[in-house]
């Protein structure tokens, strides 16, 4: 069946019910397990309110921090259900694509992600990364709601 699983998670509860899943469904079938959590690069010109308070400095350690605490979650998931688990925190403008290109570089055969399901006209112009990834991933992917 599946021997390798990405998990990608931002932190979020929806996506920490997703870390779990995952943990699970590789405990059961024997996979091992890659966590990756995906932060925007520093632009100078932006609306982001963090990045407008920060130094760049400033903002790489701060986003350094919540990976770490992200990625030290999933490992605690990760040891509750017994699998192997790497972790990789990656900076990257769009978070779908660092996905499909860790889940290729690592021999992933699936990927297992939260749907963060925006609504109404949210959904139509800005998209979700779960669609992104769904839409253009070649390896199969498991949506956990």
């Amino acid at each position: 069946m599946y021997s390798h699983i990405l998990i990608p998670t931002d932190g979020s509860d929806l996506a920490g019910k997703a870390v779990r899943h995952g943990m699970a469904l590789a405990g059961a079938i024997g996979a091992k397990t890659t966590v990756l959590t995906v932060s925007p690069p520093f632009h100078v010109l932006t609306a982001d309110a963090q990045m407008i308070e920060d130094t760049r400095d400033q903002y790489e350690t701060r986003m350094r921090d919540q990976g770490k605490k992200i990625l030290d979650a999933a490992a605690v998931a990760a040891r509750t259900a017994g699998v192997a688990c790497e972790a990789i925190q990656t900076e990257q403008e769009h978070p779908y694509q660092a996905i499909i290109d860790t889940a290729g570089a690592k021999g992933c055969d699936l990927i297992v992600m939260a749907s963060h399901g925006r609504h109404g006209i949210a959904a139509l112009v800005l998209g979700s990364e779960t669609v992104k990834v769904l839409t253009h991933s070649k390896i199969p992917v498991l949506v956990h709601r």
